[in-house]
C-alpha cells in the first residue's frame, strides 16, 4: 500500500501538522490522517472503549476539505 499526500492543516507550524493522505488499496477507498492523539478524559469516556489496535485522533475542519476536494475532482471525472 502506497500514501499520497493530499494536504496539510495550513495553519500548522512546520513537522508538526495535521496531515491527510489517500492510499492506493484496490479493495476499498482508504485515507490516513496524522493528527493530534486523543487524550482528553472527557472525550475518551463519550467514545467508550477503543481498541488496543486503534487510537482516535484529532484532526481540524481545514485537513478534511482535502478529502472533499479530493471527493469532488472524482466526481467530476465520472
Amino acid at each position: 500500500m502506497r500514501a499520497r499526500f493530499l494536504g496539510k492543516d495550513p495553519t500548522s507550524q512546520v513537522d508538526n501538522s495535521p496531515t491527510l493522505f489517500a492510499t492506493d488499496r484496490t479493495d476499498r477507498v482508504t485515507y490516513i490522517a496524522q493528527g493530534w492523539k486523543v487524550t482528553d478524559p472527557q472525550v475518551l469516556t463519550d467514545v467508550g472503549p477503543v481498541p488496543d489496535h486503534e487510537t482516535l485522533i484529532e484532526i481540524p475542519e481545514d485537513v478534511l476539505k482535502f478529502y472533499a476536494r479530493r471527493y469532488l475532482e472524482q466526481e467530476g471525472e465520472r
